[in-house]
């Protein structure tokens, strides 16, 4: 399970912000991960509070939002969701697509305490 390695980083990353912002309580973390990532939002959720104690971010709430992983078809050009639709284009059925969204992970908001 890479995501608690992953979760480390975060945390990291999220402590450098606040030291430099000179916040000294974090309420909530809101991070955004895409459907197509390497990440399982699931194993992020259960490793958050074990990574998170004693750090900055120890009483934090944590908010998933889950990207969507989409493809434009390169033959009709029809936006799709991948997932949803087993890597085919529902309007013509090719595979051929271009991935438009999905693979990312990033912090999208730290929300101080105020």
């Amino acid at each position: 399970m890479h995501e608690l390695g992953v979760v480390i980083e975060v945390i990291k990353t999220v402590e450098n912000f606040a030291r430099k912002n000179q916040l000294t309580k974090i309420d909530t973390l809101v991070l955004q991960i895409g459907e197509l990532s390497s990440m399982i939002p699931r194993y992020i959720q259960v490793c958050y509070p074990v990574a998170v104690d004693g750090t900055l971010l120890q009483n934090t709430k944590l908010e998933i939002e889950i990207l969507p992983g989409n493809a434009i078809c390169k033959d009709c050009n029809k936006v799709f969701n991948l997932i949803e639709n087993k890597n085919q284009c529902p309007n013509c059925g090719s595979k051929d697509r271009e991935i438009l969204c999905g693979k990312e992970f990033m912090i999208k908001e730290i929300i101080a305490c105020e």
